[in-house]
C-alpha cells in the first residue's frame, strides 16, 4: 500500500475521532448541558446537532419525559393516633436542566430530594386527618394538598412535581392484629345483641300469638255455646210442638223406649197391675 494512501486513511481516522469529540446529537426525548471543567457554560440545549470543544468540554444529557418515582413504604401517624404504612408514588419531570444539575446533579440525587420532601409533606398532611378520612373520604383532597406543596418546595431544584398519589395503605402487623381483635369483638357484640333482640322479638310475637289464640278460642267457645243453646232451644221447641200435636203417640213412644231400656238382659221388675209403667200392656 502506498504511503499516500496510508496517510489519507490516518488523516480520515483522525478527522473522524475529532468529529466525534466536537459534534453530538440531542434526541427528542432529551435536553443537554455543555460542561467545561465540570461547570455549565450554556443554557439547556434543545434536540438537534450541536458542537463543543474537544477534550476540555463534555456533555450531560437529561430525560425530558415524564418520570416516575415509586417511594418505599413508610409509617405515618394519623390525627386519631393510628399508625399506617403508606406506599406512594409521584410523577415528575426535569423542568430546568441547568438548575437541576446545579442542585442535585442527577436523577438519583433528585429521587433523594423527592423522597425527603414528599414524605415530609405526606406525614404533615396525613397527620391532619383520621384513618377513615385518609382511606376513603378525603384521599383526593390530601393528595392535591401534598402535590401542591411538594411542587412549590421542589421548584428551586429544577424539578416539577405533577402528581403525588397513595398507591396502597396498610396497617403495621401489630396494629392489624389489634384491630382484627377489636373488629372480631365488635362483631361478636353485635351478634349477641342481634340474637338477644331476636329472642325478645320472638317472645313478644309468641306471647301475642298465644293471646290472640286464647281470644279466638274463647270467642269460638262462646259462639259455640250460643249456637248450642239456640239449637237446644229450637229442639225443645220442636219437641214441644210435636208433643202438643199428638201427646198420646208421644207417651206411647216414650213408654216403648223405657221398655226397651228397662227390660233387657233378664231384668226383673216387681210392679203392681195399676202401675203407670204397664199402662200400654192393658
Amino acid at each position: 500500500m502506498k504511503k499516500s494512501t496510508i496517510a489519507i486513511l490516518a488523516a480520515g481516522a483522525c478527522l473522524l475521532v475529532l468529529l466525534t469529540q466536537i459534534a453530538f446529537t440531542v434526541h427528542q426525548i432529551e435536553k443537554a448541558l455543555v460542561l467545561q471543567l465540570g461547570k455549565p457554560i450554556t443554557r439547556p440545549l434543545e434536540p438537534g446537532l450541536h458542537f463543543k470543544l474537544p477534550f476540555i468540554q463534555n456533555v450531560v444529557f437529561f430525560d425530558s419525559r415524564l418520570l416516575d418515582y415509586d417511594a418505599r413504604p413508610e409509617e405515618v401517624l394519623t390525627k386519631d393516633k393510628k399508625n399506617m404504612v403508606v406506599d406512594n408514588y409521584s410523577k415528575w419531570r426535569i423542568a430546568d436542566p441547568l438548575l437541576f444539575y446545579q442542585k442535585v446533579k442527577s436523577e438519583p440525587g433528585a429521587q433523594a430530594r423527592l423522597d425527603d420532601i414528599i414524605y415530609a409533606e405526606l406525614r404533615v398532611a396525613l397527620g391532619q386527618y383520621t384513618l377513615v378520612e385518609v382511606v376513603s373520604e378525603k384521599r383526593k383532597e390530601i393528595m392535591d394538598q401534598v402535590t401542591s406543596k411538594s411542587r412549590a418546595l421542589l421548584k428551586p431544584y429544577g424539578i416539577e412535581v405533577l402528581d403525588v398519589r397513595i398507591k396502597r395503605t396498610d396497617l403495621p402487623p401489630e396494629n392489624e392484629r389489634a384491630i382484627f381483635g377489636r373488629m372480631r369483638a365488635e362483631r361478636e357484640r353485635q351478634a349477641k345483641q342481634y340474637r338477644s333482640e331476636g329472642r325478645e322479638a320472638a317472645a313478644r310475637i309468641t306471647a301475642q300469638a298465644d293471646k290472640d289464640r286464647a281470644i279466638i278460642l274463647a270467642e269460638a267457645s262462646r259462639m259455640a255455646e250460643i249456637a248450642r243453646g239456640l239449637g237446644d232451644a229450637e229442639a225443645v221447641k220442636i219437641y214441644a210442638e210435636a208433643i202438643n200435636q199428638s201427646p198420646d203417640f208421644y207417651a206411647f213412644k216414650r213408654s216403648l223406649e223405657a221398655y226397651e231400656k228397662g227390660l233387657k238382659d233378664n231384668t226383673r221388675i216387681i210392679l203392681t197391675p195399676s202401675s203407670p209403667f204397664l199402662k200400654f200392656f192393658h
